[in-house]
């Protein structure tokens, strides 16, 4: 029992949270793309991003796993990102550090979401059971090139943005 649910229920409940963290974590990239600032996505994004990695730490640990490590990084750059947009309201470089902590977050995000599908998809885990076989090194290499693209072109197009545009965005979004 994790939180009084089942472990099932509760891993169920992680991955949905997971997933609303990934989806709004892509519509967030879509508004930086767009020179948008989408105020209200970011703070879903956030919030469910945050929460992925806080219910991670609720599964029974016996040992510090690749999965913890990924947590710890994923809640320092999410703490960076948080600062950056709430405290220093994205001013000067800060709206640069906001873009690229929360889409390095976004993309840890993906990262397990692509380790989990080689862990549980039978079809993938038949390629790569041991998650060193190419085809699962090909998939990360890949997630991790749009990921850097992405983010380059959204840290280029946001900064753009100015602080009228941006709090029309922000009304708008919310």
């Amino acid at each position: 029992m994790i939180l009084g649910m089942t472990t099932s229920t509760f891993t169920l409940l992680h991955v949905l949270i997971s997933l609303a963290g990934i989806g709004s974590g892509f519509i967030v990239v879509f508004g930086w793309l767009a020179g948008r600032r989408l105020g209200a996505w970011n703070a879903i994004f956030l919030f469910t991003t945050v929460l992925t990695s806080a219910t991670g730490f609720l599964f029974p640990i016996k040992e510090i796993t690749p999965g913890i490590k990924v947590g710890v990084i994923s809640l320092v750059l999410l703490a960076l990102a948080i600062l950056a947009r709430y405290a220093f309201q994205l001013a000067g470089s800060w709206g640069r550090t906001y873009v690229v902590t929360a889409a390095m977050a976004l993309y840890l995000n993906c990262f397990v979401g692509v380790v989990q599908a080689f862990e549980k998809v039978p079809a993938l885990k038949a390629l790569a059971p041991t998650q060193k076989e190419p085809p699962f090194l090909f998939a990360q290499l890949i997630l991790l090139a749009i990921f850097v693209a992405l983010t380059i072109v959204a840290a280029k197009r946001f900064s753009k943005v100015g602080p009228v545009a941006a709090e029309r965005d922000s009304r708008r979004a919310a």
